[in-house]
């Protein structure tokens, strides 16, 4: 416990202005995550991201780089959101951390013993901008990321967050509500249903989210 601590410490004090924002809501936000709002997840992500960088930093993935590491934390931080137990567990920031640095040195180790390659699948910003199909490379693969299970959603999730600034001057709000349910499976008609809108309608909002996602690129 007091490595932990330190290990927090360290981390709190590098950020801008010391410390996380009000720490002591992170785990009302866990629970209201654990329900299903991706606003309380996306709170989390960001108070959370500078420390799963912080710890990137202290360690070194053999054949990778620093963010194939964030990756490697990210999916931790996404574990400690959904496996938090407050009756086990009294502070998420703790927990977090735990789960953050066993997930990074689990990595390291797997890749020391050579089990696999390094990690290279997750969203890439590089390359062509579109498949055979036409459609945004970046969007097909944040699709796929999401597909694959909720630990790969989070590195989606991270993705779109980063970009939020840019796609969000682009798209209006009905587009993001088409992209927000497409990437979380639903298909044509179910987000036709779900927005009471036409097929066709949701079609032509995809189509245009799509265009300017490449410009987001």
């Amino acid at each position: 416990m007091a490595k932990m601590v330190k290990d927090m410490t360290a981390w709190e004090a590098s950020l801008p202005n010391s410390g996380i924002q009000d720490p002591s809501s992170d785990e009302k936000l866990v629970l209201r995550s654990k329900e299903g709002s991706e606003r309380a997840q996306r709170e989390l992500i960001d108070r959370y991201k500078a420390m799963v960088r912080y710890k990137a930093s202290l360690y070194y993935l053999p054949g990778a780089d620093r963010e194939d590491l964030i990756q490697e934390g990210m999916i931790g931080l996404f574990k400690a959101m959904t496996e938090f137990d407050p009756s086990r567990n009294q502070f998420f920031r703790f927990f977090a951390n735990l789960c953050v640095k066993r997930q990074m040195l689990t990595a390291i180790k797997t890749s020391q013993r050579q089990k696999h390659m390094p990690l290279n699948g997750y969203v890439s910003l590089q390359g062509s901008r579109t498949n055979s199909s036409g459609e945004p490379i970046l969007l097909e693969t944040l699709r796929a990321k999401i597909e694959e299970g909720p630990e790969a959603k989070i590195i989606a999730a991270e993705t779109l967050h980063m970009m939020e600034s840019k796609i969000e001057e682009r798209l209006s709000f009905l587009e993001w509500k088409v992209l927000m349910h497409y990437l979380n499976g639903l298909s044509y008609q179910e987000i036709s249903v779900e927005m009471n809108r036409s097929v066709k309608s949701i079609d032509n909002a995809l189509q245009r989210i799509k265009k300017k996602l490449e410009n987001c690129l």
